[in-house]
């Protein structure tokens, strides 16, 4: 039985060929294991963070984006999302065109419209949009 509580969030998001991660902070774990399985990988945060070198990062503020940085991506994803940064991760998904998914943080709710998804380590939201992969 694999214990690595990030296997399932990999296992989910390697659906898409094309992540952004946003906020990627301190654990760019399930970056690296997306690149692992041949995904492509950008993580963003609001400071710069060291990640793998498989993993391209971008300095950016989800709040203010640089739009170019997320185009051609399939998803955008954060983990730990608070509710103040939900709406804009699900705005810039939308304006480029890009699923949304995310995790919050403990008892912190969605507070935007979202599915939830159970995985083994917890609930994942996903905006329902229709080029979701089942």
């Amino acid at each position: 039985m694999n214990t690595d509580p990030n296997t399932a969030l990999v296992g989910r998001l390697s659906r898409y060929d094309d992540l952004v991660e946003v906020g990627v902070g301190t654990r760019p774990a399930v970056a690296a294991g997306l690149t692992e399985r041949g995904c492509r990988v950008v993580a963003t945060d609001v400071y710069d963070r060291p990640v793998p070198s498989a993993v391209r990062f971008v300095r950016d503020d989800v709040t203010d984006p640089d739009p170019s940085i997320y185009r051609g991506a399939d998803a955008v994803y954060a983990l730990n999302c608070p509710p103040e940064l939900q709406r804009p991760l699900a705005d810039v998904a939308h304006t480029v065109g890009a699923d949304c998914l995310f995790s919050t943080l403990g008892a912190d709710p969605s507070v935007i419209d979202a599915v939830p998804e159970t995985l083994s380590v917890g609930t994942l939201f996903r905006l329902n949009t229709p080029s979701t992969p089942a």
